[in-house]
Formats: C-alpha cells, structure tokens, sequence
C-alpha cells in the first residue's frame, strides 16, 4: 500500500478474488512511511504529545488506505465499503500506543457481505471503553487481520507483504535459503519472536489460539508462498525437518547484576519494577558468585537500555553488587520442533560458533529453540555457518 500504484495492484487482486466468487475482508496497513511520518510531525507540534492524541493521529494513516482501496475497486465494477477499526466492530482494552483486542462485534460486516459487498478495515486500530480510538502497537495489521478470520470463521487468513514467504533463513545473509512452505504455529512464533520480520508473534499466536490457517504471500506475485497451520495439518510429522530455520536479531542489549546478595523474591525486585515500565526481559542467566551473591544477566530491546540500565543500578546498589550494561549485541537461533525430542542440537550449534571463532555470551533454550547472544559485527558470519552446518542448504524445507 506504498503508493497510488500498488493500491491499484491490490485492487485487481481483489478483483481476481472476488471473481471467483469469495466473500472477502480486506484488512489494509497505512500507505508506506505515513506513520513515520504522523509521529515526525507530532514532534514538530510537541514537545511531549499525549498517548490519547497519537492514537488519533496515527488511526488516520489507515483510514486514508481503506478509503483509497474502496474507491479504486469502485473504479472496477466491484462493490466495497471501507470501515475503521472502530465501525467494523473491533474493541481494544489497555494503554494507548499498546492495545489489545479484547472482543469483535462482526454484525455490520456480516451485513456487508451479504450484501455482496468487499469489506475494507483498517488494521491496528479499534475502539476503547471510552469510546476513544486505540491502537494495537507493533504487528497491528497482522493481528487485526488473524483476529476477524477467527471471529468470522473465515476459510483462512491471507497475508500479503513484499517477500515470497517464510525462509530458513533471511536471503539477504544467505542467498541459498529455502523457502518454508508449511510451517507450524509453534515454530513460527518462535521465529517471529526471536527476529523474523515476516509476521508478528502476536497475529501467530492468536492464529494458533483460535484454529485460523495463515498464508504468507508476494504481494508482486501468486507464488503458494508460506503456509502457518497446526500440527495436525502438516505432513510427513516424523520424517519432516528437524530443524525449521536459523533467525537473528540486532535489536539485542544486555545487562548484568554483579555480585547481588541472594534470596527469596530477588528476581522480583529486578524484573518487577522494569515491568511496570513496560520493558520486556528475554533471556535470563543467573550464575553464583559466592558466598551467597549472584550475577544476573538479561537481554532487553536497545530502545530499553538506558532505562533499564537505571532502574537495575538502583536494585544492584540496594542488593550489594553494581550494574554493567553492553550495546553492541545480536541473537541467533536455530528453531524447530522437530528438536523437542532428539538430543544434541545445542551442542551442534556451540560446536559450529566455536569452530568460527565466536564468543557466546548468554544462552536460552526452550524444546523448540537454542538462542546464543553474541557480538553484532559477528551475527551475519553465524547465520550464514548454522545454516550450511545444519544442512539447510540441501534439504526441501
């Protein structure tokens, strides 16, 4: 939806598909950098906008793509009604900037296409208790989309960006990468959180939640591109690739708690006060220092850093011990279900970044994943290693 031209594209997709007969929602993003753009000019008129304000602003950028979409279909002969968040029924609850989709009311849109018509709704965006208009923050799109297929009971879930699908890597690392064509909500949750850009973990997991089959395509092309489906959708359970994909992630700073004294609810008076201030914690090492002190290491997002780097001196200075903090950080994960049940792969990946001369710095791993935090400058040369050493290259994901 960057420009004039590519909605026109979307509305001859739309075509095609409406042709065929298919009843159709079509949940569209803002046009290009708009919301960049909104947020810029929100800086220019103040020093500090309000939350409440900045949703308003923003919801704009989307309202301007649905309108658009509905009058370039007009031009082909195809009804379509555009609607905002808010009209289509969406409800959100919580912060503005952060919403959650707390109910659907689909009325006016079932309305809508039994009328026949193409129901355009602006994604990221709904309607609080207060009858105010909230955003859904990051992956608002994506969500708002997942979300109506669930509360409409939609065949499935169509998601159209500007790659073919989902790959095993990212191709501009590794131009060999293969395209993924079915993958599971778990590992692509996995994927998404642990630094794949294709979708959010929260459109995948709500997807997962409420049984809603997903399909990752080009918006240039009508390649089969990637499909997300449960478990028991996907074939070939046991024979299948171990091993799904390596992802990375440069949005990575950690900090450490030397020496802290230790005990009952000590984690809480870390991770408490950094949750109240909305800051997400990934990976988490504790190792004793003796005598009763502990180090405690984690990962939050670079944005994150000085705050958190603040609020964990205060709680190391009043446990005893002092903070440190270090910037130039990436994450690389080798994902997979097929992992739950077959020992070694940890140890395969240590093998082959020890092998390349690259320090790991913290380690997380759960049964689908093994993430190893490492120096940024050295992700790339990771990604490209764990993905020829896991014979990712060779195999038909």
């Amino acid at each position: 939806m960057a420009t004039a031209d590519h909605i026109k594209a979307v509305a001859e997709r739309v075509k095609r598909d409406r042709e065929h007969g298919r009843d159709l929602v079509v949940v569209v993003s803002a046009m290009g950098k708009t919301t960049d753009r909104l947020l810029r000019l929100a800086g220019e008129v103040s020093r500090e906008p309000s939350p409440r304000e900045i949703d308003q602003l923003l919801a704009t950028g989307e309202e301007q793509s649905v309108a658009l979409l509905a009058m370039a279909l007009h031009d082909r002969d195809i009804g379509a009604v555009s609607l905002t968040g808010p009209q289509a029924g969406m409800r959100i609850e919580g912060k503005y900037g952060s919403g959650v989709i707390s109910e659907i009311r689909p009325e006016r849109v079932h309305s809508l296409l039994a009328e026949k018509q193409v129901v355009i709704v602006a994604g990221f965006q709904g309607m609080n208790s207060l009858g105010d208009v909230m955003t859904l923050g990051r992956g608002g799109s994506d969500t708002t989309a997942v979300a109506f297929a669930a509360a409409l009971g939609a065949e499935r879930c169509e998601i159209y960006t500007d790659v073919d699908g989902v790959y095993s890597a990212d191709p501009r690392i590794v131009p060999k990468a293969r395209r993924i064509l079915h993958i599971s909500f778990e590992e692509m949750a996995e994927m998404s959180w642990r630094g794949a850009k294709v979708m959010h973990p929260r459109a995948v997991e709500l997807g997962a939640l409420h049984g809603v089959e997903i399909h990752v395509r080009s918006s240039f092309h009508d390649d089969a591109g990637t499909t997300i489906t449960g478990g028991k959708n996907l074939e070939r359970l046991e024979t299948r690739e171990t091993v799904a994909g390596i992802v990375h992630d440069y949005d990575v700073a950690r900090i450490t708690l030397n020496a802290i004294k230790t005990g009952p609810g000590t984690l809480s008076k870390i991770f408490k006060p950094l949750a109240e201030k909305g800051i997400s914690v990934d990976v988490i090492v504790e190792s004793g220092a003796g005598g009763g002190a502990a180090d405690i290491a984690f990962t939050v997002r670079k944005a994150d850093f000085d705050e958190t780097l603040r609020i964990a001196g205060e709680v190391a200075e009043s446990l005893g011990g002092v903070v440190e903090g270090e910037m130039d950080l990436g994450k690389v994960s080798v994902i997979g279900t097929g992992m739950l049940n077959r020992p070694g792969y940890a140890a395969r990946m240590f093998d082959s970044l020890g092998e390349a001369g690259i320090p790991i710095r913290l380690v997380s791993t759960s049964e689908i994943q093994v993430t190893c935090v490492i120096a940024s400058d050295k992700v790339e040369e990771a990604v490209r290693r764990l993905h020829r050493d896991f014979e990712l290259e060779e195999t038909n994901v």
